[in-house]
C-alpha cells in the first residue's frame, strides 16, 4: 500500500512537469485573460513593444492564443487616457530579424562525441507590451478586427465588474480585487473582448496586435495583473527609447536578462517608422516562477551606459584540410615519422659490420 502511494505521487508529479513542459505559460503583462465558462484558453505567446519618447508611451501587443474558447476577454490598467487602434504584424518580424544573433565560428582539433571514429548514431542534434455612472465611465468603444475595445474610468472595482460582466466582458472576484491599486491611483482601464471572425470557430493561433497610446512621464509595463497566474510566468518586451533602458527591480520575479541592446540602423517599414526619435532598441527576458510574488508594475528607467549587447552563436567545427580532418592528418604523419624512424633503425642496425672478435670458432670435430 505505502508503495503504491508513493508511485501514485510520483506519477502525479511527473505529470504536473509534463503539463508545464507541454503547455508553457506566458506573462500577460499587458492584463488578465478570462474565457468563457466551462471553455479554456491559453496564451501560447505574449509579444509587446514599448516606446517612450519622454512624454508619450506605446505598446504594442499581439496574442497567441490556444483552446476551445469563442470568446473571451483582458482588461489593461493604463496611467492615463489611452488611444487603441489595430497594429502591424510585421513590426514583430522586423524586431526579431533586428536582434538576430551573430554567428560565429569556433575551431577544435581533437574529435568529440559525434564525430568520427566517435560517431555511435546516437548524437541529438543541438537545440537551437464620458461622465462616470454608477462609478464607471466610458470613454468609448469601438470593434478593431476580431476585438470588441472597451475605454473605461472607474471609482470602484465592484462597479467596473458589474459593467464588464453586464456588456459581455467577464470578470472574476480574485481580478477585482487585484485591480484595487489602480482604482486607488486613478488609472483607465482598456477593455477587450476577443471574438473571433468566423462564427462558431475558437480563438486559435496569432491575434493581430493591439497599438495602445497614452501619455506618460516615465515608462511602465503593467505587469501587476499577473499575479493571478497559477503556474509559472516569462515576459518577453521590447523597449524603445533615446538610450538603453532597464527595470527599476525584479517585482517579484528572477532578474531580467538583456537578450539585445543597441542603436537600430536606418530602419523602413513599421520598425523605423515607429522608431523615429527613439533609435535606442532594448529586449528583455524575465522569469516569474512564482506569479503570486508579483509586487507590482515594471517601471523602467534609463541605464547607466548605453553598452550595446548581442548574443553570439557559435558554430563549431574541426579544423580540417582540403576535407581532411587536421588530427588525422598529424596523427598520422605523427605515425609515419615513427615508422621511418623505426625502419631507420632496423636498416642500420642490418648494415652493421660483424667484428671478427665476437665469432667464436668452431671446434673440429674427430
Amino acid at each position: 500500500m505505502k508503495r503504491s502511494r508513493i508511485l501514485t505521487l510520483v506519477l502525479a508529479l511527473l505529470g504536473i512537469q509534463l503539463s508545464w513542459l507541454v503547455a508553457p505559460a506566458y506573462a500577460c503583462g499587458c492584463g488578465a485573460m478570462v474565457p468563457d465558462p466551462a471553455t479554456e484558453i491559453a496564451v501560447a505567446q505574449e509579444q509587446s513593444v514599448l516606446r517612450w519618447d519622454g512624454r508619450e508611451e506605446q505598446i504594442v501587443m499581439r496574442l497567441t492564443v490556444n483552446g476551445d474558447a469563442r470568446h473571451a476577454a483582458w482588461i489593461m490598467p493604463v496611467p492615463h487616457r489611452a488611444t487603441v487602434r489595430l497594429g502591424d504584424p510585421a513590426l514583430f518580424d522586423q524586431l526579431a530579424e533586428a536582434i538576430q544573433p551573430v554567428h560565429r565560428t569556433r575551431y577544435y582539433f581533437w574529435p568529440k562525441n559525434g564525430d568520427w571514429p566517435f560517431d555511435n548514431g546516437d548524437a541529438e542534434d543541438a537545440a537551437a507590451p464620458p461622465g462616470a455612472v454608477g462609478g464607471v465611465g466610458v470613454v468609448g468603444r469601438q470593434r478593431l478586427g476580431p476585438f470588441d475595445v472597451a475605454r473605461l474610468t472607474a471609482t470602484d472595482p465592484a462597479a467596473l465588474g458589474d459593467w464588464l460582466h453586464a456588456h459581455g466582458f467577464s470578470l472574476t472576484a480574485r481580478l477585482r480585487t487585484a485591480l484595487q491599486p489602480y482604482v486607488d491611483r486613478r488609472w483607465e482601464y482598456v477593455a477587450v473582448r476577443l471574438a473571433p471572425n468566423a462564427p462558431g470557430s475558437a480563438l486559435h493561433g496569432a491575434l493581430d496586435p493591439l497599438h495602445l497610446t497614452f501619455s506618460a512621464d516615465r515608462p511602465v509595463y503593467p505587469m501587476r495583473l499577473s499575479r493571478l497566474a497559477r503556474t509559472p510566468q516569462s515576459l518577453g518586451l521590447y523597449v524603445l527609447a533615446a538610450h538603453r533602458m532597464q527595470t527599476r527591480t525584479d517585482i517579484g520575479g528572477l532578474r531580467p536578462s538583456v537578450v539585445f541592446a543597441g542603436r537600430l540602423r536606418t530602419h523602413a517599414g513599421t520598425l523605423g517608422t515607429l522608431a523615429a526619435g527613439t533609435p535606442y532598441l532594448t529586449a528583455l527576458t524575465q522569469q516569474f516562477p512564482e506569479p503570486a510574488r508579483i509586487s507590482g508594475d515594471h517601471e523602467l528607467r534609463r541605464a547607466a551606459a548605453d553598452t550595446p549587447v548581442q548574443q553570439v552563436v557559435y558554430d563549431y567545427r574541426m579544423r580540417a584540410v582540403a576535407g581532411v580532418p587536421a588530427w588525422l592528418l598529424t596523427a598520422g604523419g605523427a605515425l609515419l615519422l615513427v615508422a621511418a624512424a623505426v625502419a631507420v633503425i632496423v636498416v642500420r642496425y642490418c648494415r652493421r659490420p660483424v667484428n671478427p672478435s665476437m665469432i667464436t670458432p668452431s671446434a673440429p670435430v674427430g
